[in-house]
């Protein structure tokens, strides 16, 4: 699985015009499935994530994890994490997972966030989203599992 994590200050998700994930501190989440991904690639990624040290601690040097910090995620399904565009310019999407297993492991990492202690929010697998985000740092890691 893929997943590019920014750390927020406040973020939200809305489908045709309605509010349907919100959180104040945290990471945004954008997680994408890839062909031959499992549910333990889902739970190895959503762990790393709940225990990434990325948060400021008191001298201001990133030593806290989101659960430190009383933080939330908002994680967001995006199959575009799985483009190639190593021909042409137009990107292509076959590596990722298909639209079923793609849900399904969606769900997955989002219950081992919740698992992990982490309130959760989220968008809607496969919708037309919005996504507002005030970037905090800014800081945005690529992570893969």
């Amino acid at each position: 699985m893929r997943a590019l994590i920014q750390r927020v200050s406040k973020a939200s998700v809305a489908v045709d015009g309605q509010t349907i994930g919100k959180i104040g501190t945290g990471l945004l989440i954008l997680v994408c499935a890839m062909t031959g991904d499992t549910e333990e690639n889902a739970r190895k990624l959503a762990a790393k994530i709940a225990r990434l040290r990325i948060f400021a601690d008191e001298t201001g040097k990133m030593n806290r994890a989101l659960a430190d910090v009383k933080g939330q995620a908002l994680v967001v399904s995006q199959f575009t994490l799985a483009a190639d565009t190593s021909r042409g310019n137009r990107p292509g999407f076959s590596a990722a997972a298909a639209p079923d297993t793609g849900n399904h492991l969606y769900q997955v990492f989002i219950d081992e966030m919740r698992v992990q202690g982490i309130t959760t929010e989220t968008g809607e697998f496969g919708a037309d989203m919005q996504v507002l985000l005030v970037n905090d740092g800014p800081v945005t890691i690529w992570l893969e599992a």
